[in-house]
């Protein structure tokens, strides 16, 4: 799960972590009132989404009037923002951060992250704040430092403040810069987050620090544990479909292909997803229906896979463990009658009661394409879809 910047910045606020003053805003009339309410000369109007890149798209403007306030605050409430994160259809923007302006003398990154290549919490920071990490990483990876930390003991001082000086912050604040790192990953492990991510983290021109964007990921395995998180949740900002899903328990994700998969465990999925692109083809989406899947799962799976344009056929891959294949072909039949399927559906099963699920389908008088191997299965719909 994600949430916007200005719930990030609660977060960190609610942990030490010095932040600028900002109002969350729903409209233009709001954003000239805080503007107000906040004071000054220069305002940030800054919208937002569940994405980066913002300021590149047009979506943070620097205001120096309450009219500029306003001007900007009406170009980007609405908007359609395209960053490298959204994709090209971009997100619409519903709601903005107005925030006073900050005398910045130099920009850093810093974040906690779970490292799933070394198993280990990360904290990792770099001069170059303000850029897309991936980008430093990809051209001067020599700029980003790491400590890995021990659950056990925390962020030490020592850990905290080779950071700083490793990322150049003057002597003068690496005092407040250590205790910036180590309230950031007591807010990365208290709230079971994924990700807690500073981009900028800016040193002030009289050397104070301060956070002036946040990022976070939680874990959502965890949110039972946090429901001042999961108030944060924002559904405009997520895939439809995704949402659909959930209320049936089915794990799905969206892909930019167009075969949609239906497969009962998550590493079958993946396999079956490898499989298509092996053949020649691109998955649509990812969607587990788990081993307890029923006619009304599969008929919701049915639904949600045909509810996006570019799927132009479906790929059943059914393993029967816990879940036997004549349920699962029960559901098929069902699904491909209510939905009045006219898309082409490959199905393969394999396991308990496999004959009979075969042998329903066969009987179905529907125009199912059966296939024995995952080889098979992929063939035949990449052959049908083209």
């Amino acid at each position: 799960m994600k949430i916007h910047e200005y719930q990030g910045k609660e977060l960190l606020r609610k942990f030490g972590v010095p932040v600028p003053r900002g109002i969350f805003c729903p409209t233009v009339d709001d954003a000239v009132q805080a503007a107000e309410a906040l004071g000054g000369k220069v305002w940030v109007v800054k919208a937002q989404i569940h994405a980066g890149g913002r300021g590149k798209g047009g979506g943070v403007k620097v205001a120096k009037s309450l009219d500029e306030v306003r001007q900007y605050a009406g170009q980007i409430l609405g908007m359609q923002l395209v960053t490298h994160q959204t994709g090209p259809e971009g997100q619409k923007v519903r709601r903005l951060l107005i925030e006073e302006g900050a005398d910045i003398r130099k920009e850093y990154y810093v974040a906690a992250l779970t490292d799933r290549a070394t198993q280990k919490v990360v904290m990792m920071a770099s001069s170059e704040g303000g850029m897309d990490i991936e980008e430093v990483a990809h051209k001067t990876p020599e700029k980003i430092i790491k400590v890995f930390v021990d659950p056990l003991v925390g962020l030490t001082d020592a850990q905290a403040g080779e950071l700083a000086a490793g990322i150049g912050i003057p002597a003068d604040s690496q005092a407040q810069a250590v205790a910036v790192f180590k309230s950031l990953y007591a807010c990365y492990m208290e709230t079971d987050a994924s990700l807690a991510e500073i981009n900028p983290l800016i040193l002030e021109g009289n050397g104070n620090i301060k956070a002036l964007d946040a990022k976070f990921n939680f874990d959502a395995n965890a949110l039972f544990r946090h429901p001042d998180i999961v108030a944060f949740r924002d559904i405009d900002e997520e895939d439809p479909n995704e949402i659909e899903a959930s209320k049936y328990d089915l794990s799905y994700i969206s892909l930019d292909g167009n075969i949609g998969c239906l497969v009962n465990g998550a590493g079958l999925a993946m396999a079956t997803m490898d499989t298509i692109k092996l053949f020649g083809g691109e998955p649509a989406n990812f969607l587990d229906v788990g081993g307890g899947a029923t006619t009304e799962k599969v008929t919701a799976a049915f639904k949600i896979m045909l509810g996006n344009s570019n799927v132009k056929g479906i790929l059943v891959n059914i393993f029967g463990g816990i879940m036997k294949c004549d349920t699962i072909a029960n559901g098929v039949i069902a699904a491909a009658r209510e939905t009045k399927l006219t898309v082409p559906l490959v199905v393969r099963m394999k396991g308990t009661n496999e004959d009979i699920g075969k042998q329903l389908l066969k009987d179905s008088g529907l125009p199912i394409i059966a296939a024995d191997t995952m080889a098979e299965a992929a063939t035949k719909i990449v052959a049908a879809v083209q």
